[in-house]
């Protein structure tokens, strides 16, 4: 019975995980008048106000799809039901526990916008390079802004970037009558990320008072892409440590399920509140949950 419970979870995870992924690649395969949103995972769904073909984005807000939310309350649900159900053996508790899963989305969204964040980062330093090397050859800001999106576009691959799409809203609105102070200050604000804010207070200084231009982006381009290397070499330093972490918070749940099978009348005490043993399981589920948060906190590291 026990068992039986336990694969038509499963199964109901993989089933909503092959729907999901149906219904991704047919999104993918629709023409919508925004091409990034037809092809990145992590589109920005947020409320844009066009300029033309392009919309200027907040890039600290991201709204997920009714089927996103849809996706990731069922798969974090069975999750937190096979887990409750592990340590209580119990129904009603574990599809109390399963109702976390409406919870997860909001988590999911955090991680969606620090990836989206990390992604506009590693792009503004190939962006930095690239208008660094336009201005040295004599070019205008106005100019290299323009040239450099060719660059980028050589680099990537394809417009599907997010800085490609910021560099051409820029040039869109200088085109309009707009200054490019204004411009890169707009993207500043909505980047809501501290080198591109530094190197938006640093230009519009520069432009405004007559300041070398060249050496500026050229030094700000340096201590970014250094700033970007640091980061790298601590991700792949902790790398093996997050692994070790997640092992050690998945063992307790597989050696508890694995005893719960193997050994029912061994275990049977910890399922009944008379022995106590429900608090005994509720007082461990809380170790390994807190050990988790604890694990995680001690690797986000931010540089």
């Amino acid at each position: 019975m026990n068992m039986d419970i336990i694969l038509i979870a499963l199964v109901a995870v993989i089933v909503t995980i092959g729907i999901f992924v149906i219904l991704d690649r047919k999104k993918k395969n629709e023409k919508t008048i925004d091409e990034i949103e037809k092809q990145s995972p992590t589109t920005i769904k947020t409320k844009p106000v066009a300029e033309g073909k392009l919309a200027a984005v907040d890039y600290g807000v991201y709204i997920m799809s009714a089927g996103e939310k849809i996706f990731y309350i069922l798969v974090s649900g069975a999750v937190f039901f096979l887990i409750g159900f592990i340590f209580y053996q119990n129904l009603i508790v574990s599809g109390v526990l399963a109702l976390l899963g409406f919870y997860y989305p909001k988590l999911r969204t955090k991680q969606l916008v620090e990836k989206r964040k990390q992604e506009l980062s590693i792009q503004f330093k190939h962006a930095l390079y690239s208008l660094a090397s336009a201005l040295a050859v004599g070019k205008s800001v106005e100019n290299a802004f323009r040239d450099i999106v060719e660059d980028l576009k050589m680099l990537f691959g394809h417009t599907d970037v997010h800085i490609i799409r910021e560099i051409e809203l820029i040039n869109r609105k200088v085109e309009n009558g707009e200054t490019i102070e204004n411009a890169i200050a707009d993207f500043s604000a909505r980047a809501k990320l501290e080198d591109i804010q530094s190197f938006s207070d640093v230009f519009i200084t520069c432009k405004r008072t007559g300041g070398d231009l060249i050496e500026v982006i050229r030094k700000t381009a340096n201590i970014i892409g250094e700033k970007l290397e640091i980061k790298q070499e601590i991700s792949v330093l902790i790398a093996q440590k997050k692994f070790e972490s997640q092992i050690l918070t998945v063992a307790p749940l597989a050696f508890v399920a694995l005893l719960s099978f193997s050994s029912q009348e061994y275990m049977e005490p910890l399922y009944q509140l008379r022995t106590g043993g429900v608090f005994v399981m509720t007082g461990a589920l809380i170790g390994v949950a807190f050990a988790y948060w604890l694990s995680t906190k001690i690797m986000n590291i931010k540089v």
